[in-house]
């Protein structure tokens, strides 16, 4: 069975989701959702969790959470676990409660964390339950725009200094905020069927994918292949490194060798995971064969050819620390 790409390190945040087993409800009473902000709260003061929003659906969750240590494996079992005791205990239940693994979307705090939380408390509107966020009971909304010391153990000043450093403007700012409807790209991103585990811009996205660069590839985690670096990139330096421009890579010539495309195609296939078949359109190249024939080539001549080797070496040394200097 395949498994979910987890993405962990400290100061990251996640809008973390989780369904019924079979579309079952996960909440059935008021207590259950009592329960289950009480584990929230547990599990702030357990684990050092930033809880910074949260929306309890009738069959599923919704959660924007904040790990200062980068422990949300850990945070997650402790509030999926202990809320399906408690769960069952009080329902006369045994079993799974939940269909399986969570969902945790790795966040880009500098541009979409506001985004998100905007999503999560929007999540009954668009289900036609209430016509305001103001309306429904089980979510942090009213924390946002509340004084009450109830919430003081909600993370929410975080984000709310995102609209202002003064208490007041910031609230009426974020109740604008939350009727305006959400850009394209937020709505194109969460209709996805399979929803990608990153929602961030191409910066961030490339500093995951230096961070967490051993995960790439991973044959149990499908979608560890959205960590591989950027076909452009990759182009980018090996033209930088041998000082030709990047036309050169689309140039071939039956009998004569184009070592610079020989490296880049090397170089993708290695650290971008694409296919022969997609190395090959990129490149232009219509016979896969090709393409498997320019890399073995670079293979073999790593071994004997020093100049190559260090060149070789020089341009993996940018890619895997991030460095696009072009």
């Amino acid at each position: 069975m395949s498994r979910p790409l987890r993405i962990e390190y400290a100061g990251a945040w996640y809008h973390v989701m989780n369904r019924g087993r079979r579309g079952e409800k996960t909440f059935t009473t008021t207590r259950d959702y009592e329960v289950f902000i009480r584990v929230l709260q547990e599990t702030v003061e357990m684990l050092n969790l930033k809880v910074a929003a949260y929306c309890l659906m009738p069959n599923h969750y919704h959660l924007l959470l904040h790990t200062p240590d980068g422990n949300i494996s850990r945070c997650m079992r402790h509030i999926n676990g202990v809320y399906t005791q408690r769960f069952n205990r009080s329902n006369k239940k045994d079993g799974q409660l939940f269909r399986g693994r969570y969902k945790a979307v790795v966040v880009d705090n500098d541009s979409y964390l506001l985004e998100v939380l905007r999503y999560i408390h929007k999540n009954p509107l668009r289900a036609g339950i209430v016509k305001d966020a103001g309306d429904f009971a089980w979510s942090s909304h009213k924390g946002y725009v509340s004084r009450a010391k109830k919430w003081d153990w909600l993370y929410k000043d975080y984000l709310l200094a995102m609209f202002s450093q003064e208490s007041n403007l910031a609230r009426k700012a974020y109740t604008e905020f939350i009727k305006l409807e959400e850009p394209e790209e937020i709505e194109g991103f969460y209709s996805k069927k399979n929803l990608p585990s990153i929602l961030g811009g191409a910066e961030f996205k490339e500093w995951l994918k230096n961070k967490f660069k051993d995960l790439r590839f991973t044959r149990e985690i499908p979608e560890s292949k959205t960590l591989a670096l950027n076909s452009e990139t990759v182009k980018e330096v090996v033209c930088q490194i041998f000082g030709v421009e990047g036309e050169i890579l689309l140039h071939s010539r039956r009998g004569r060798e184009n070592l610079v495309r020989d490296v880049a195609i090397y170089l993708q296939r290695k650290y971008g995971g694409q296919t022969l078949t997609a190395l090959g359109k990129d490149f232009g190249i219509t016979n896969y064969s090709s393409v498997s024939s320019a890399f073995e080539r670079v293979k073999a001549r790593l071994s004997r050819d020093e100049k190559l080797r260090a060149d070789v070496d020089k341009i993996e040394k940018i890619l895997e620390k991030g460095q696009r200097e072009i």
